[in-house]
């Protein structure tokens, strides 16, 4: 090598990198989409705080105070009352009640949502050929009904007497319950109201799980000598785990704040026994009770996240 050669040889930064050096118009143009971005987040980022973020911190303020309808005109001079409302609204019986009435509706309606959506969803992918985008449509449509129109033919189903399912039941000879007017009965009938509303979206969500399941695994297991159950129960379900993870997660969150059914239907009755968290939570915000209802939709959130973190532990794939 020549001296010339040696003495106009640019070393090698440390580290062996030689990543050219920024040029200061592209790192202009940068700073101007940045900049730029910005500018158009602003709307967002002001209605954001100003209509979700603003009302849940004032929300987990009143919480703990003893806010009322009375200080809305003064809603920072009121008195801190620590973990008062949270105490009062566990010792209710009445949120009590709400509260091992909402347990029952997610622990008998979310299997049974879950059950009927991966039933249709199956039919649709491998039984269900012929019209099988009117069917789709079909068990969509309840989804995108309006709860009002459906609490209107589910009363009509339901009332006694005179309803259209204790009538079926009287033609071979049973004598239907009451159902809405029971407060036997009353529960299951909202559950089966809501399965029958809800499912189609895990329906959608389970079909097109489905459908990327590869079909050369199956045929594998069917050169295995495995039949559709075995194929369905140690093929399709654990490449399922993902998707049933989501439905049952949104699933839940859905049925843990149910309010429509009862809200419509029974008005909480009878005797409570459709009444649910969110709908007492509902009443509370009505009497004026501010604080005691933002403490119980904390309540509320708090058995979300709970019960969110239960179902990701157990539905979530190991690595």
């Amino acid at each position: 090598m020549s001296t010339s050669t040696a003495a106009t040889a640019v070393p090698a930064p440390p580290g062996g990198s030689s990543n050219p050096p920024v040029k200061p118009a592209a790192s202009k143009a940068g700073r101007r989409e940045a900049r730029a971005a910005w500018i158009l987040a602003i709307p967002f980022c002001v209605l954001f705080f100003m209509f979700t973020a603003w009302p849940v911190v004032q929300s987990l303020f009143m919480s703990f105070t003893d806010t009322t309808s009375r200080d809305l005109k003064a809603p920072f001079d009121v008195d801190f009352i620590g973990f008062d409302n949270f105490t009062k609204a566990l010792e209710d019986p009445v949120f009590r009640k709400a509260a091992i009435n909402t347990v029952y509706f997610v622990l008998v309606g979310m299997p049974l949502t879950l059950a009927l959506a991966l039933a249709a969803a199956v039919a649709l992918d491998k039984g269900i050929t012929r019209f099988r985008s009117v069917f789709r449509l079909g068990f969509y449509i309840p989804v995108i009904t309006s709860v009002v129109a459906v609490a209107v033919v589910w009363r009509f189903l339901l009332q006694d007497p005179g309803g259209l399912i204790n009538s079926a039941l009287g033609w071979v000879g049973i004598t239907g319950p009451n159902w809405l007017g029971d407060p036997n009965w009353s529960m299951p009938s909202l559950i089966m109201m809501a399965s029958w509303r809800n499912f189609g979206t895990g329906m959608i969500i389970f079909l097109a799980g489905l459908q990327g399941v590869p079909q050369s695994l199956h045929e594998a297991a069917a050169i295995d000598g495995a039949g559709a159950w075995q194929r369905f129960r140690h093929v399709t379900l654990p490449l399922l785990k993902p998707t049933m993870l989501f439905v049952s997660v949104t699933t839940a969150i859905g049925y843990l704040q149910f309010f429509e059914e009862p809200f419509v239907m029974t008005q909480g009755g009878p005797l409570n026994s459709t009444i649910s968290v969110s709908m007492y939570t509902y009443n509370q915000f009505g009497f004026g009770n501010y604080g005691l209802a933002s403490a119980m939709s904390y309540l509320i959130f708090i058995v979300i996240a709970v019960v969110t973190a239960i179902q990701f532990r157990l539905l979530r794939e190991r690595t």
